[in-house]
């Protein structure tokens, strides 16, 4: 990818204009702002600082901690570019690690992700662009945005194993439009060829692969700290009705689990097919309790040119981040919220995770995927009187 690739773009702006990269301190904004650079732009580079800074600086597997700050810096440096760094962490705390916390003390999946790049990134972030003038926010997002006839849309990025529009689904039609991702047409090892091209000393940095603020991978006890209800010990409860064990959190279990049950002498594999944090129970069952082809979204967000009707709509869906579109239809049943019904069933789908709405490569929309409520009547019921047991 040239100089020039990386000026188409940004279709629709003018070679020179300014244009803000949100730079993490990672190989893909950094290249961003390399690409952008060369090309002619008037490059600003903003890092956003969601963590204390002292408590962040050495954080591995962690973005926009102390560390990436610093890498950031260095790479605005080697550019000789603009390079602000924002204090974004009450925001930040307030907006996604907090209701991070409230998802799991509801019982769901939440997807922070999701809820940083619809609100401290593509809404905070992005009017600091404008405020500084820019023409455009670009980003590191392996995603593609493409001309249509009524105006910008979301594409899936060329690299379906780097595709991050299922993380992009909340971006509304007007931060679209502001938005660029000069990523979405290269795989990942052309990226680091490029950085390592423009002398960016990020070219070989690896990925984080943990939630940003849980570098650790323990979420649970972040949880517990915030929300210490959601650490109750209770029942581990068959959908038959039998105790058949002990849990020392709901926070601790999401659907579709398997591992880490703590239950024997059950006979086949169980999963947790619900979690009921108000009864601190954790209901578990067979893989087929699992199943789900009808699926309530809310929070509705419509990138589409017409908003699905009442009428079911034929399309894809992704109802992880990892998972494969699969055939389905959507329709709308209230404004913000809308039906989803799956042509074969899927297992272990859980409430708090996003459904993205596909037309091809286009992403047309998504939602919050709600509790079953087969689910929610389980975790509901009457607690059993029986004591924990096992098969005879």
């Amino acid at each position: 990818m040239a100089a020039g690739d990386a000026a188409a773009s940004l279709a629709g702006v003018d070679r020179g204009a300014r244009v803000v990269v949100a730079m993490s301190g990672g190989v893909d904004s950094s290249t961003v702002a390399a690409l952008l650079k060369s090309a002619g732009y008037d490059v600003v580079g903003v890092t956003l600082q969601l963590y204390d800074h002292g408590a962040a600086v050495g954080r591995k597997g962690a973005c926009c901690a102390g560390q990436d700050i610093h890498d950031a810096r260095n790479v605005a440096d080697t550019l000789k570019i603009p390079h602000y760094v924002l204090d974004y962490e009450s925001r930040f705390r307030d907006a996604v690690i907090e209701d991070f916390a409230d998802g799991y003390a509801r019982g769901e999946t939440p997807i922070p992700c999701i809820q940083c790049n619809r609100t401290v990134k593509f809404r905070d972030l992005l009017a600091v662009a404008r405020d500084l003038g820019a023409a455009a926010l670009a980003t590191g997002h392996y995603a593609r945005r493409l001309g249509g006839a009524a105006g910008a849309e979301l594409h899936r990025a060329v690299d379906a194993q780097r595709d991050q529009s299922y993380f992009l689904f909340a971006t509304t039609q007007a931060q679209l439009d502001f938005l660029r991702f000069p990523l979405g047409g290269l795989p990942k090892d052309a990226t680091r060829a490029l950085a390592a091209r423009h002398g960016l000393a990020v070219a070989d940095k690896p990925d984080s692969q943990d939630i940003c603020f849980v570098p650790s991978g323990g979420y649970a006890r972040l949880v517990e700290r915030l929300r210490p209800e959601a650490a109750r010990p209770g029942d581990i409860v068959h959908v038959d009705g039998r105790v058949v064990g002990r849990h020392e959190g709901t926070i601790n279990y999401t659907v579709g689990q398997r591992r880490g049950l703590g239950i024997g002498g059950t006979g086949d594999p169980l999963y947790v097919v619900a979690v009921d944090p108000v009864g601190a129970r954790v209901v578990v069952g067979p893989r087929s309790a699992l199943a789900r082809d009808t699926l309530a979204l809310a929070g509705l967000n419509w990138l589409g040119d017409e908003t699905p009707a009442t009428a079911p709509r034929r399309v894809a869906v992704k109802i992880r981040s990892t998972a494969a579109p699969v055939a389905a239809s959507v329709a709308l049943t209230a404004p913000d919220r809308a039906e989803i019904r799956l042509d074969a069933p899927e297992f272990g789908v859980a409430a708090g995770q996003a459904c993205v709405v596909y037309d091809g490569e286009r992403v047309l929309g998504g939602g919050w995927i709600q509790r079953e409520p087969a689910a929610a009547a389980i975790a509901a019921a009457p607690r059993a009187a029986s004591t924990i047991s096992s098969p005879a």
